[in-house]
């Protein structure tokens, strides 16, 4: 049977022998044991369709700049408008990634803008569920024709199919109008014979057999009465943000979960434009445990993975990329904290490692803290950090505040525009009202002979 060793063993040899400039992010999934059984299971265990698949998922990455997608250049309307949004489990606790099709009709919005807005909410899950499957719900309650949109269907069907391996638990389709069953039918076609068994057509009634009541939507006649409200992914990083106390040199003492390397300090490196460090944590426990990471600057880092599972023995790279956009001297201030937990096995849903997280006392948690260092030829690599650079980004934060200024002063003028127009009808209606009475005033003043 082909091992996560084995293929990356075989993409390495293809990656010698046929050199390509991939994201330095996607390489460090061939790394991941985790996601490369991922792989492995939806190719059915063949090592060289593994290869072959990884190979394509990192060229469309390439391709698409996934890596590079995120809130600041995505249309943040489309995602605020909630077509697409996260939120409850199914009966396997597994995210529902919910689709209101009423809410989306066929050619209103730029479809490349779209399917940016999808790989943002598709990547972001994947890292927020630490690659656990996810449930793609369809809601189709009141939708009629035009809410059906096939491209857009198909693209949601191939991420799946070729881009993001084993990560579709279910496709619920819930309140199919009988005027798009034509369209389901083809839609079935599309999909492998194993895509098509996880097609779920429910209503009201049999929604429970794949959601439980309390994760289910009221509107669905459930018992969560949530209603979609983006939440900015540094947003919910920094809720939970922490500080972290300063610390001797002494990092770890015999029993402790985790083995840290580097032990206190990360160091990080200057490579291709990009400023990023990596520590290696291996579970010295006798246990499985789940690890998450932490710093206290959530919005200056990039952490890949940020959590996920660790059998006894095992070991996980993590990778930390300092975002555009910040002063490095000051980042040299910031401290990340590694804690970890007990867990009974290693394959428990994301529900029940959240469970146990929320439940575990302070005494049960190992924290390890680190701390930052760049060398002083990283900063001129971080783009727009030097501090030689001030003219460049006063000139572009000058055009924007212009750009405001100028649309604030344009919509006036349009309300101000509007509001003559409304005047002038009105006089115009007067305008004819009175020359219609007039006319019937001279007419009645005549009469025939």
């Amino acid at each position: 049977m082909a091992t996560p060793a084995d293929v990356r063993s075989q993409f390495e040899a293809k990656l010698k022998d046929s050199p390509n400039n991939f994201h330095p992010l996607d390489l460090d999934r061939v790394k991941d044991e985790k996601y490369l059984r991922r792989v492995l299971k939806h190719v059915d265990n063949d090592i060289k369709l593994a290869v072959d698949m990884l190979w394509d998922i990192f060229t469309w990455r390439k391709s698409v700049g996934a890596n590079e997608i995120n809130e600041s250049n995505i249309r943040m309307d489309y995602i605020n408008e909630g077509v697409f949004f996260p939120r409850g489990r199914d009966i396997d606790g597994c995210l529902l990634l919910i689709i209101k099709s009423k809410m989306h009709v066929k050619g209103q919005k730029d479809f490349e803008e779209i399917k940016k807005a999808i790989i943002y909410w598709f990547d972001r899950i994947e890292r927020e569920e630490n690659g656990n499957k996810i449930t793609l719900f369809f809601d189709l309650d009141g939708c009629g024709l035009s809410n059906m949109d096939m491209e857009l269907t198909n693209y949601l069907i191939s991420l799946f199919k070729s881009y993001y391996p084993f990560f579709l638990n279910y496709i619920i389709i819930y309140q199919m109008p009988w005027v798009m069953s034509a369209a389901f039918k083809v839609i079935k076609s599309l999909l492998p014979a194993k895509g098509v068994e996880k097609m779920k057509f429910v209503s009201k009634d049999t929604l429970k057999d794949f959601v439980p009541p309390e994760q289910a939507l009221t509107c669905w006649g459930g018992k969560d009465n949530y209603t979609f409200e983006f939440i900015s992914e540094k947003s919910e990083i920094i809720s939970k943000k922490v500080t972290f106390a300063e610390q001797g040199d002494s990092q770890h003492s015999p029993g402790e979960m985790l083995r840290i390397s580097p032990n206190d300090t990360i160091i990080f490196k200057a490579e291709n434009d990009d400023i990023s460090g990596q520590i290696t944590i291996t579970n010295m426990d006798e246990s499985v445990v789940s690890f998450k990471i932490r710093t206290t600057s959530p919005e200056k880092f990039r952490v890949r993975p940020s959590s996920g599972v660790l059998p006894s023995g095992v070991s996980q790279t993590i990778l930390i990329v300092v975002q555009p956009g910040f002063h490095l001297r000051t980042v040299t201030k910031d401290r990340f904290l590694v804690m970890s937990v007990q867990i009974p096995k290693a394959d428990l849903s994301q529900k029940e490692i959240t469970d146990i997280w929320q439940n575990s006392s302070g005494s049960k948690v190992d924290e390890y803290r680190l701390k930052c260092h760049f060398p002083e030829k990283a900063v001129s690599k971080n783009g727009n950090l030097l501090e030689k650079e001030p003219e460049k980004s006063d000139t572009v934060t000058n055009a924007l505040n212009n750009l405001q200024m100028n649309y604030e002063v344009l919509h006036r003028q349009i309300n101000k525009l509007k509001i003559y127009q409304f005047f002038t009808l009105m006089l115009t209606a007067v305008a004819v009202l009175l020359g219609y009475l007039v006319y019937k005033n001279t007419e009645e003043r005549y009469c025939d002979i």
